[in-house]
């Protein structure tokens, strides 16, 4: 089929075998492809997502909003992003369950992920990490038989939650309809649009995603306030010092209240763990680099007078205290989870990861208005496939100069929304002239079931 296809994909024959817009009636058109389509996606989305708390509604918006964004442009990037949230509750709930008597559930760890646990401190509150409150336990600060005073009832937080059953059961009936129908065609050897190709991508991971936040509360508005326990200076220090960022605390400081901050992805506790081993290797080499100079200076303090050892072990320690203090912070462009990354499953993850551009290279073979958006499409899909893999070849990706395999780490996402662009304006493009077939309808009463 491939020299016929090609054949037919010449400029010169695109008016003889293509058709514009088409109406309804009869069979389908082009509006109910496109509206069908549309509200596939909408629900292989919207539904889905799973926002963090925010204290003011604009906020709440504006982050779902951009979850909502990711989610069209890189639905695997979120999917996967799901799975590490998941596996990152799934180890709180180990860890707090052997403090609570198996009490500490994963609806628990996705509550408090999500930003939803907060003390009171004298400017606002602050956010309570999944780190300190196993912590808090351990230290036995608290006790698991307050945890209903603390908000986290299990009633409570599914009382908070605004995921309804209904909306879940739209979504479900959609996605099979749409299913079932574009799998009749195939049964019938009749083609797919491009947009349905591309809105089957989306299928695979809406319920892969929706699988990992099961458990999760949605769009939850309001956290649960607490006040910390009494805490001597040193276990204050250590549980401050315990929180993986400041940035969604609302204590009024400049960089808690921008609205960039809906963007970001939550950080995670092993962002924090890898933070602090870097600034443990960098104090430790920095005190290294000191207790070599002081072995040194006796022998050249010979001709400098007494004096000398007081000034040059002054000018040591403020050396040492600056150390620290000089360590660059990064932006990290992604990061992903150490336990899943040197796994043995981190391959299938990759394989999953590329799955939705895999599965537009169904339409290779499909007639598109002209041969350049033809190769157009085909390029995209390779590289959103090769780029994604890249991409999630790298444990960690920061935005910084680092060397030839920094430039393909950063690129890498790059080509992938390139790409992605390429394909979404192309789908809506080729319905343009779109081959006919696309719209020809098959028989549905032969697959009602008779009943005698």
């Amino acid at each position: 089929m491939s020299e016929s296809t090609s054949s037919r994909q010449s400029d010169a024959s695109i008016n003889e075998t293509t058709v514009g817009w088409t109406w309804d009636s009869p069979g389908r058109g082009t509006l109910s492809l496109i509206t069908t389509c549309l509200a596939t996606i909408f629900l292989c989305t919207w539904v889905v997502i799973h926002p963090r708390v925010y204290k003011r509604e604009s906020y709440a918006i504006f982050h779902k909003l951009a979850l909502f964004v990711k989610t069209i442009f890189a639905p695997e990037f979120i999917a996967v992003e799901g799975l590490q949230e998941w596996a990152q509750c799934r180890r709180m709930e180990r860890e707090c369950a052997k403090l609570t008597n198996g009490g500490f559930r994963l609806i628990h760890a996705f509550y408090i992920s999500m930003l939803a646990l907060r003390y009171r401190t004298p400017n606002g509150d602050r956010v309570i990490w999944p780190n300190q409150y196993t912590w808090l336990l351990q230290q036995r600060l608290i006790e698991w038989d307050d945890h209903p005073t603390w908000g986290l009832s299990i009633e409570d937080i599914w009382d908070k939650s605004k995921s309804d059953s209904a909306a879940k059961l739209l979504a479900l009936i959609q996605v099979s309809w749409f299913s079932a129908q574009c799998l009749l065609r195939i049964c019938h050897h009749l083609p797919l649009s491009q947009l349905e190709s591309m809105t089957l991508g989306y299928i695979p991971l809406f319920i892969v995603t929706y699988f990992f936040w099961w458990n999760k509360p949605k769009d939850v508005r309001s956290s649960s306030l607490v006040d910390l326990p009494a805490m001597s200076l040193e276990h204050m220090a250590v549980f401050e010092s315990m929180a993986v960022s400041n940035k969604f605390d609302n204590e009024g400081f400049e960089d808690q209240t921008s609205y960039w901050n809906v963007w970001y992805l939550t950080p995670r506790v092993f962002e924090k763990e890898e933070e602090d081993r870097i600034a443990r290797d960098a104090q430790a080499e920095a005190q290294a680099r000191v207790e070599g100079r002081s072995k040194q200076l006796p022998m050249q303090q010979v001709s400098l007078g007494p004096s000398y050892d007081t000034l040059a072990s002054n000018g040591l320690a403020a050396q040492a205290a600056d150390e620290p203090v000089s360590i660059k912070k990064e932006i990290i462009v992604a990061h992903w989870d150490p336990d899943l990354y040197r796994s043995k499953i981190w391959p299938l993850i990759c394989l999953f990861g590329i799955s939705f551009g895999a599965l537009h290279l169904v339409c290779w073979n499909t007639m598109f208005p002209s041969m350049i958006e033809l190769w157009l499409w085909r390029a995209s899909a390779f590289v959103s496939i090769v780029s994604m893999l890249i991409f999630m070849h790298f444990e960690k990706v920061v935005l910084r100069w680092g060397g030839f395999l920094t430039m393909i780490s950063i690129a890498s996402p790059a080509f992938y929304l390139l790409s992605r662009i390429v394909m979404i304006g192309g789908v809506f493009a080729a319905l343009r002239a779109e081959e006919s077939a696309i719209y020809d309808t098959y028989e549905y009463s032969a697959y009602w079931i008779p009943f005698l």
